[in-house]
C-alpha cells in the first residue's frame, strides 16, 4: 500500500521532499510524528493536529497491548477508530519501552520476556507476535522488534544484538507476508550498530537486502555528544536506499530535526515537544524559553511574534506564566498547541527552502537567532 516519492532533491545538501502515501492519506516529507503512545497525544486533540496538518502520528504497540489491551481494540475495528484519527499512524514495536520500562526483561532466541512495568504479570512476545499486534491495531507503518543497545556497551555486545535484531527481521518480514491478504500496513527495518560504524554498515546491508517498505535508523539521540551524533546520522542516512522512506527515530529539537533533514531523513518523532511543553518550556525563534520565569510575570507579549497559532494569537506570555503557577490544566494544553505547531511551521518552512534549493542557508539563518533565552 506504500507510494513513496521524491518530489525535489535539494542542491545545497541531501535534503529532500516527498509524497509518502499510505491507507489513510499522503503525508508530505520531511514530516513530524507527534508521539501519541497511549492512543492519543498528550494534552491536545487530535482534531487540533489535523488543523496542523499533521497526516501522521506514533503509537506504541508495547502500551496498547498492555492497556487497554488488544481484545477492546479488536471490538471497535482497530485503533484508528478507537482513538477516532481519520489519517495515518505508525506504531513502534515497543522494543526501546520494553528494555527501559520494564523491571524484569530477558532477551531469548524466540522474542523477549518481560514484566508489565503496570502490575509486574508476566509476558513472552515474538517478532512474529509483534507484528500480529500491529496488524491487529491496523497500523499504517509497523516497526519489528528490535534489540536496543545503550551508549558505550562493548562490540561484542553491539554485535550480539545487531545479530538478533537482523533474525528477528527476517522472521517480522515473513509474519508481514503471511498478513498481506487482510492488511495494508507497511513494514521499515530499523538499522542499529551502536557506535560502531562496520557494525552499522553490516546492518543496514542485511535490512536493505531484505527489501522492507521503508528504513529507521536506531540507537540515535540515546545520551551521545552532538558531534558523534551529527557523524552517525550522516554515516547511516548514505547507507539507505534513497528510493524508500528513511525514519531517524526519536529526534524532536529543533536543532536535531534539521539536521536530520539536511541528511535527508523523511520522518522523525519524538516525546520532546509535547513533554516539555507540559513542563513549561515553549519555542520561539530566538530560543526556548521558560515561561514560569519571573521575567515573564507582567510580559503580555505572546510566547512568540512571529507564530499564528492559536495560543500566541490569544494570549500572553504572562496568562501561560499565570497558569502555570496556578497548575491549570488549561497551561499544558496551550502550550502543546504552541510547540507543536512551531515544529510544524519548522518543516513547513524547510520544505519551502528545500525547493528553492537554499536549505542549508535558511538552517543556518534559523539557528543563528536560536539561542536559548530562559
Amino acid at each position: 500500500m506504500l507510494h513513496f516519492s521524491v518530489s525535489h532533491a535539494d542542491t545545497t545538501s541531501e535534503a529532500r521532499t516527498g509524497r509518502l502515501t499510505l491507507a489513510h492519506g499522503e503525508v508530505i516529507t520531511p514530516a513530524f510524528m507527534p508521539v501519541g503512545t497511549n492512543a492519543t497525544v498528550k494534552a491536545i486533540e487530535l482534531s487540533s493536529l489535523a488543523q496542523m496538518n499533521i497526516r501522521l502520528i506514533l503509537s506504541n504497540a508495547y502500551h496498547l497491548y498492555l492497556r487497554p489491551g488488544m481484545e477492546i481494540i479488536r471490538s471497535v475495528g482497530g485503533l484508528h477508530k478507537f482513538m477516532d484519527w481519520k489519517h495515518n499512524i505508525l506504531t513502534d514495536s515497543g522494543g526501546f519501552q520494553l528494555f527501559s520500562l520494564a523491571p524484569f526483561c530477558k532477551i531469548e532466541e524466540q522474542g523477549v520476556f518481560f514484566r508489565s512495568h503496570i502490575d509486574g504479570s508476566a509476558h513472552r512476545l515474538s517478532p512474529e507476535d509483534v507484528v500480529r499486534i500491529q496488524t491487529e491495531l491496523g497500523s499504517d507503518i509497523l516497526m519489528p522488534l528490535d534489540v536496543c543497545t545503550g551508549t558505550e556497551i562493548p562490540e561484542d555486545r553491539a554485535l550480539e544484538a545487531l545479530i538478533t535484531t537482523t533474525a528477528w527481521a527476517v522472521r517480522s518480514k515473513q509474519r508481514m507476508a503471511q498478513a498481506a491478504e487482510h492488511h495494508y500496513g507497511s513494514l521499515f527495518g530499523i538499522v542499529q550498530g551502536n557506535f560502531f560504524k562496520h557494525l552499522r554498515k553490516r546492518s543496514a546491508e542485511e535490512l536493505c537486502a531484505l527489501d522492507f517498505d521503508g528504513y529507521a535508523i536506531g540507537g540515535l539521540s540515546v545520551g551521545e555528544a552532538p558531534g558523534l551524533f551529527n557523524e552517525y546520522l550522516a554515516f547511516c542516512a548514505a547507507l539507505l536506499p534513497k528510493e524508500k522512506p528513511r525514519y531517524l527515530m526519536g529526534i524532536g529539537t529543533p536543532e536535531y530535526i534539521l539536521q536530520a533533514i539536511g541528511e535527508g531523513i523523511d520522518l522523525f518523532d519524538c516525546v520532546f515537544p509535547t513533554r516539555t511543553a507540559r513542563n513549561a518550556l515553549l519555542f520561539t525563534r530566538q530560543g526556548p524559553i521558560n515561561i514560569r520565569n519571573e521575567r515573564y510575570k507582567a510580559d503580555l507579549s505572546p510566547v512568540d511574534s512571529e507564530c499564528a497559532c492559536s495560543t500566541c494569537k490569544n494570549h500572553s506570555r504572562a496568562y501561560l506564566r499565570h497558569l502555570f503557577k496556578c497548575k491549570e490544566i488549561l497551561a499544558p494544553m496551550l502550550a502543546t498547541r504552541h510547540n507543536l505547531f512551531f515544529i510544524s511551521e519548522l518543516i513547513e518552512s524547510a520544505h519551502t527552502a528545500i525547493n528553492k534549493n537554499a536549505f542549508l542557508e535558511f538552517k543556518r539563518d534559523f539557528l543563528e537567532r536560536y539561542r536559548e533565552i530562559s
